[in-house]
């Protein structure tokens, strides 16, 4: 699938844009911590000739968010942040150190809840290579891409559940890639990805 056929599919379902995913469609025991804290990620589409990637950190081991997990750029949304686009950019330069006048955002999709207590809204951008890069090592221990082709490929889409801290059980998605490990709000974040450009704007519920 090329870059403007997904922005056509995101602009289509612009038009029925409002809707939530997260932890709480598979887990609707769940109760998230209120009040939920803003937070924005990009999905980084990058139109190299032989197919489009996507962009990944692993974030390093000593943070306190997810540590050492593979996430899209993204963080907290701050006061001076002008809506969750600029929240996106400016974190994704903090992070990767690509320059946010590089990316071209051409949609978003549904915000994501999480039972930790974010709504992280995810925004669509594309990047033409070769682009600079400079990964902050406080936050970022690598950054990789996956083929679009891949995410989009439901048979790399796990069903998959684990029991949490204080035997809490949780189920969602995760999407392995060769030694990469993505799951959880990342894999669920990409499966709605999914859902959105094939055309279905409600969430599956897996059982």
């Amino acid at each position: 699938m090329t870059l403007s056929e997904i922005e056509k599919r995101l602009a289509q379902y612009h038009k029925h844009l409002g809707g939530e995913f997260g932890d709480h469609i598979l887990n609707p025991h769940f109760e998230a911590i209120q009040p939920l804290r803003p937070a924005a990620v990009l999905l980084i589409l990058i139109n190299h000739k032989e197919g489009p990637t996507v962009l990944f950190t692993q974030r390093t081991d000593h943070l306190a968010d997810h540590p050492g997990q593979i996430s899209l750029p993204g963080g907290h949304v701050d006061a001076d942040d002008d809506g969750p686009v600029a929240t996106a950019l400016r974190e994704t330069e903090e992070e990767c150190g690509i320059e946010a006048s590089k990316i071209t955002v051409i949609g978003r999709i549904n915000t994501y809840l999480t039972v930790t207590g974010f709504s992280v809204t995810p925004i669509v951008g594309t990047i033409e290579p070769p682009f600079d890069m400079s990964p902050d090592p406080v936050e970022v221990a690598e950054i990789f891409e996956v083929p679009l082709s891949f995410i989009l490929d439901p048979s790399n889409h796990q069903h998959v559940k684990r029991v949490l801290d204080e035997n809490i059980k949780w189920q969602g998605y995760a999407m392995p890639y060769n030694d990469y490990y993505i799951w959880g709000i990342t894999a669920g974040i990409l499966r709605d990805f999914y859902d959105v450009i094939n055309g279905n704007l409600s969430p599956d519920n897996p059982t």
